[in-house]
């Protein structure tokens, strides 16, 4: 409904409520009727679909028909039920599905308390009185009270306003705040310039509104674009869709290799079908690496609890993966790489230049201007201190000047007018000691650092809006610092009395606003402590001081004062005739730690682009002291107006873009991944939400980062900063190695454990017939003792692969590219040789023993212990072989410990019943020692081979 186009008293009647707000007895009835005003969460699911989530894979479906043929064996005529290996294997599937469960809902968690931090409470009439109730309790009809720092609840038709400005950023993209009003609009009107409508999750700036709330939950403005996201879905990641391919290739390599056996067994000897099915079952179990699942979840898991403890909030853990392929990053300027924290830098009083220090002391520890304000430069002529760099931590500057000089009365003139133009105030409860627009807030810090704390009664106040682009307000009663340098009215040098005390001749009148707006409106200037007349050449003078604080990235206000002004006057009287008194810059300075982020993400061959709503000269001079190319900066309004091709091209040098919003912001992705490009960008809005969506990695911010933005984000910073975003890119990259390190070591046991059954059953098919053919035992391994080894004798090993740290080297190396499989040709034959190896001396154990003893059992269990041995030989081979130092890893020692000590536990225990192996004596550990040697030797003679034929790329 169009709200805004409507008068007030009549949006009050549509909604059947008065200005006095509901009963709370009818509150109650339209909360029922309405539901909480919340929104919907994205993407949520039940615990119950999540844990059943975790059940839906190939390999899962292989192994749950694998154990379904075990148990439908045993009830077979002449057979006794037999549930061992079923019973395992379903332990083991419903083991993972936990672990996953619990890391996957560990995680929803995690994000359930960041949203409800968002809008707690909200001030409200009921029964005619002014309630403070929780956010989701509101209700159309509600009548709100709106003041500064307020989160707006939700969508609502303003009924009054008191110099009432909102920032509407996170909705409309607009950094500058927005006027309201209560005037009806025409229904056309966009949504950005709806003056008389304030909506959910943006924030009031100053000033004080009552409105009567006219939409909740999903049916607001934020709630629609919530909605759009929600029939959306996030993309798999590479890995996650190898996985899947992954399994499809075992299941089918599983049918055919059963069909093989099979026919083989049933064309060329009397294999009983039981025995065939036993098989069968065997293959299958030895194909999937069991482990595999859950070592991937907890390295993700343990990942992302590194990322965390660096304050990266990981929403989904396969993105944990995706950060180590991103080789673009799309960033904010304002928060991410600057401390969103404006800062005046320096000033332009009296005609000279001085540069501020830092004012990095809380707000109530005032200091002397002397140690703080720097003298510069003339004016006249010369070009004046460059320096945004001017601020730093250091504890002062050269003198400003004493009081009562020209110069220290100038700067007090300047900041007592920043003061006064001013509604931000002190407020205890906040971080930094005030609350209010930034700008507003950069101004009375700066005053208070400079020990000008100026006292006075406003009178009056001329709000600033869009056209206007000033504010002026007539203070009465000004004392204690009253800068009344060269009177107004009686041209003159600075005294001390003019300094500590108002000129005696009535109200004064104050102004700040856009530099050139504020110097229409002089004819007079503050020069060398004396009023002067405005010539056209100092105007012109003033003017290019003004694009030179612009080109050093400050933000810059101009400043005038009238002295003895009627409060009662009209507009253009107060605003008219006034003395200029110069110039605030202000710049919002770059985190400390963000310089040598940046340089780490581009040695790791990650290219960074700033994507600002600063003017381009501003995002030029920002991002040429942050090392950004600015030879070319394109703004929003160049974005819109290329073709595809063209903005694809533009993106691949272009690396900072000025007064763009989210539409462009999109565009730019999308010009980027049709390059081929893997980019992360950041976003804080609830139009940033498609953007954060579309890209590869998402990544919204903890601190000033709305619900929408977040639920649409892969990651949340909880700290807003850059540099967070490159330590999650380096563990991204250190993750990946791991996942490559175990995933080689789980698929060659697995590898190993398919080709000694597959070979042991044909072999023994043809050269042991009576054995192989004439029992329905006659297995070279059984299901028992292969799911033994995948997951305790590799599982543990694995994990200890899995939480390996990063490598020194981790952003020494460009990122992998997107198409990079983890299971690579590289790998690919390196499991196949290393199952080929354990196949040949595996089988050459077993046959050896079953020819000298004739003893089933024994011979299994030597090939049994073989494969243990040779497997946990294989984790500090495959280290190796990733170039990692064998001894660097003291959780793999003990993981290989522990499954030494648990494969004797099954050899000398009681276990061996429930396993069917026997006793092995020193003889047969000798043996088993120079089979395991044989192996090692073969595996190193390989990987000699080949690093020499085959050298291992850049990125792996």
């Amino acid at each position: 409904m169009n709200w805004h186009s409507e008068s007030a008293e009549a949006v009050v009647d549509d909604l059947e409520t008065d200005r006095s707000g509901l009963s709370a007895a009818e509150a109650a009835r339209r909360l029922d009727e309405q539901g909480p005003n919340e929104l919907e969460r994205d993407g949520s699911v039940s615990p119950l679909t999540l844990f059943v989530s975790q059940f839906q894979d190939a390999l899962i479906y292989l192994l749950v028909f694998a154990a379904a043929l075990s148990l439908a064996v045993g009830f077979l005529p002449g057979r006794e039920p037999e549930y061992l290996d079923a019973t395992l294997i379903l332990a083991i599937l419903l083991a993972n599905g936990v672990f996953g469960f619990v890391q996957d809902y560990r995680a929803e968690r995690s994000i359930e308390a960041l949203r409800s931090l968002a809008t707690p409470t909200a001030a409200v009439h009921r029964d005619g009185k002014t309630v403070e109730i929780s956010s989701t309790e509101v209700v159309p009809g509600d009548i709100v009270e709106l003041e500064a720092g307020d989160a707006v609840p939700a969508d609502a038709r303003l009924l009054e306003t008191a110099s009432f400005e909102t920032d509407e950023s996170a909705l409309t993209g607009e950094s500058v705040s927005a006027t309201k009003s209560v005037d009806p609009l025409d229904p056309e009107t966009p949504l950005a310039e709806r003056d008389n409508m304030v909506f959910m999750n943006t924030t009031v700036v100053r000033g004080r509104a009552r409105a009567v709330v006219v939409e909740t939950g999903m049916d607001t403005e934020v709630g629609a674009i919530a909605t759009q996201l929600a029939t959306g879905t996030s993309p798999d990641t590479p890995f996650q869709r190898e996985v899947g391919r992954l399994g499809k290739r075992v299941g089918l390599g599983i049918v055919v290799l059963i069909a093989v056996v099979a026919a083989a067994q049933l064309a060329l000897t009397a294999t009983p079908p039981t025995l065939v099915v036993l098989v069968a079952v065997t293959l299958a179990v030895a194909a999937v690496p069991e482990g595999l699942p859950a070592v991937v979840t907890l390295t993700l898991a343990l990942g992302s609890q590194r990322m965390l403890a660096r304050n990266a909030l990981v929403r989904t853990l396969p993105v944990v993966e995706s950060l180590g392929s991103v080789d673009t990053i799309v960033t904010d300027k304002t928060g991410t790489l600057t401390e969103n924290r404006m800062t005046v830098t320096r000033l332009l009083a009296g005609g000279r230049v001085h540069e501020m220090e830092s004012d990095g002391a809380d707000a109530t520890d005032a200091a002397d201007a002397e140690s703080l304000v720097a003298d510069g430069e003339g004016a006249s002529g010369s070009e004046g201190g460059s320096g945004s760099e001017g601020s730093s931590d250091g504890e002062g500057a050269s003198d400003g000047g004493e009081r009562g000089t020209p110069d220290r009365a100038a700067v007090e003139a300047l900041l007592t007018c920043g003061v006064f133009c001013n509604n931000a105030e002190l407020d205890t409860e906040t971080e930094d000691g005030f609350r209010g627009d930034p700008t507003e807030v950069a101004l009375l810090r700066a005053a208070r650092r400079a020990g000008v704390e100026p006292t006075g009664e406003r009178l009056r106040e001329l709000p600033f809006d869009a056209e206007r682009k000033r504010m002026t307000v007539v203070v009465d009663g000004v004392a204690d610092a009253e800068a009344a340098v060269g009177s107004d009215v009686d041209s003159g040098s600075a005294t001390d009395a003019d300094v500590d005390g108002s000129s005696g001749d009535g109200p004064t009148a104050y102004m700040k606003g856009a530099p050139r707006v504020v110097l229409d409106r002089c004819d007079r200037l503050l020069l060398d402590g004396e009023v002067v007349e405005m010539t056209d050449e100092r105007r012109a003078e003033l003017a290019d001081r003004v694009d030179a604080f612009a080109a050093d990235a400050l933000r810059v206000l101009g400043f005038a004062r009238r002295e003895a002004v009627s409060a009662e006057a009209d507009e253009d009287e107060i605003e008219s005739g006034m003395v200029f008194l110069g110039l605030q810059g202000m710049l919002d300075p770059p985190r400390p730690e963000v310089e040598g982020a940046l340089a780490d993400c581009r040695r790791a061959g990650i290219r960074v682009v700033m994507a600002t709503g600063d003017n381009p000269k501003t995002a030029a001079a920002i991002g040429e002291q942050l090392g950004f190319a600015t030879d070319e900066v394109l703004t929003g309004a160049d974005v819109a107006a290329m073709g595809d091709e063209e903005l694809r091209d533009s993106v691949a040098d272009v690396e900072v873009f000025a007064r763009v919003d989210p539409a462009h912001k999109v565009a730019v992705l999308q010009a980027l991944q049709a390059r081929g490009n893997i980019v992360a960008m950041t976003g804080d809005g609830v139009n940033d939400a498609p953007a954060l969506r579309n890209a590869d990695v998402g990544v919204s911010m903890g601190i000033r980062g709305t619900q929408v933005a977040q639920q649409a984000s892969d990651m949340v910073l909880r700290d807003d900063n850059f540099a967070t975003i490159r330590d999650a890119v380096a563990e991204g990259r250190g993750i990946f190695d791991n996942i490559r390190t175990f995933v080689n070591f789980l698929l060659s046991a697995n590898m190993g454990e398919v080709l000694v059954v597959f070979a042991g059953v044909l072999l023994g098919t043809l050269l042991f017939p009576e054995t192989f053919a004439g029992t329905e035992e006659a297995l070279v391994l059984t299901p028992a003792m292969i799911l033994w080894m995948n997951l305790v004798t590799d599982g543990l090993p694995a994990l200890a692969l899995g939480v390996d740290p990063k490598r020194d080297d981790v952003l020494d190396r460009p990122p992998r590219d997107r198409d990079a499989a983890v299971i690579d040709a590289r790998l690919v034959g390196s499991v196949l040789a290393t199952g080929i190896f354990m196949t040949v001396v595996g089988l050459w154990l077993f046959f050896g023993a079953l020819d000298r003893t004739g003893s089933l059992p024994f011979a299994q269990t030597l090939l049994f212990t073989f494969l243990v041995l040779a497997e946990l030989a294989r984790a500090y081979l495959v280290r190796r072989h990733h170039g990692l130092r064998v001894t660097s890893n003291r959780w793999l020692a003990g993981a290989v410990a522990t499954s030494f000590a648990l494969q004797l536990a099954v050899l000398y225990t009681p276990l061996a019943a429930v396993f069917r192996v026997v006793a092995l004596d020193l003889a047969d550990w000798g043996l088993l020692a120079a089979a395991t040697a044989v192996f090692v030797v073969l595996s190193l003679t390989l990987s000699a081979v080949v690093r020499r034929v085959a050298p291992r790329s850049a990125t792996h």
